[in-house]
C-alpha cells in the first residue's frame, strides 16, 4: 500500500512504524482510532488510509465533532425529517447516509457529548441510524474512522467519554507521534514547504545547512502545521537568496 504518495511524507522509523500498521489496517473494514497532537496531520493520514481501502472509490465524508455546535452535531450526523425541530422545513439526510458505501470520519471525537455517544455505539453495533424527528430506522453501511488529540483513557476514567464506545473504537489504533520525536522528517517537511511556497510565490530561496538544523532541534508544539506555516512566512518576507537563522 502507498502512503506517501497521498502526502503523508517522512523518512524517521517512528512514522514508518506508523505506515506499517497502516498497511495492515487499510484493507479491513475495521474501525480505526487515529490519536496525535493537533497539528501533526491526522486528517491526511485519514485520507490516505481511506484512498487505499476497498471503499476507495466510495464517499469519504468528514465531520469535526468540535467545530459544530452540540445542539446542531445530531441533525449532522444523523439527519432530521421535515418539522423534527423549528427551521427543519424539509427532510435532511445526515453525514452517516451521505458515507453510505465509504468512509466517515469523526474528526475530535473526544469533544463529543456522551448522550451523542451512545447514538455512535449504536451505528457500530447495529450499522443503522435513526433520524432527528423519526420513527424508524435506516442501515447504513460505513466504515468509521475517528481521531482524537486527547487521551481517551483518562476522558474513560473522568467519565467524559463512554468504556464501551472506546473499546468498539480502539480496535485499531493508529498514534501519529509529535514532530520532535521524528526530527529527521523535519528537514524534510522544511525543504517540501520551502518547494510548494517558493514555487507559488515566483520566488528562488534555499536554506541554509545551519539554519536546517536549528529547525531539526526545535521543539514544535504545533507539529506540522506550525513548521508549514513558519516557512510559508519565511517566503513571503525573505527576499532571498539564501534563509539564515537570523531569518
Amino acid at each position: 500500500m502507498e502512503l506517501k504518495s497521498n502526502g503523508i511524507i517522512g523518512q524517521s522509523a517512528s512514522l514508518a512504524g506508523v505506515f506499517k500498521i497502516l498497511g495492515k489496517v487499510a484493507p479491513t473494514d475495521s474501525t480505526v482510532l487515529v490519536t496525535g497532537e493537533s497539528g501533526t496531520g491526522k486528517e491526511l493520514l485519514v485520507r490516505a488510509l481511506h484512498a487505499a481501502s476497498p471503499r476507495a472509490d466510495r464517499p469519504f465524508v468528514p465531520v469535526n465533532c468540535g467545530a459544530i455546535p452540540r445542539d446542531l452535531l445530531e441533525s449532522e450526523l444523523f439527519g432530521h425529517e421535515k418539522g423534527a425541530f423549528t427551521h427543519a422545513l424539509r427532510s435532511r439526510p445526515g453525514r452517516f447516509e451521505l458515507a453510505d458505501g465509504g468512509t466517515i470520519f469523526l474528526d475530535e471525537i473526544g469533544e463529543m457529548e456522551p448522550g451523542l455517544q451512545v447514538k455512535i455505539l449504536r451505528v457500530l453495533q447495529e450499522k443503522e441510524i435513526e433520524r432527528v424527528g423519526g420513527t424508524g430506522c435506516r442501515k447504513v453501511d460505513v466504515r468509521i474512522i475517528a481521531a482524537t488529540n486527547r487521551n481517551l483513557e483518562e476522558c474513560v476514567e473522568a467519565g467524559t467519554f463512554r468504556r464501551d464506545l472506546f473499546y468498539r473504537l480502539n480496535v485499531g489504533t493508529v498514534r501519529i507521534p509529535p514532530l520532535r520525536e521524528r526530527p529527521e522528517d523535519v528537514r524534510v517537511l522544511a525543504e517540501l514547504f520551502l518547494r510548494q511556497y517558493t514555487t507559488k510565490y515566483r520566488k528562488k530561496l534555499a536554506f541554509m545547512d545551519i539554519t536546517l538544523d536549528m529547525l531539526a532541534q526545535y521543539r514544535w508544539p504545533g507539529n506540522v502545521r506550525e513548521l508549514q506555516n513558519l516557512v510559508h512566512s519565511l517566503v513571503i518576507t525573505r527576499q532571498g537568496p539564501r534563509i539564515s537563522p537570523r531569518d
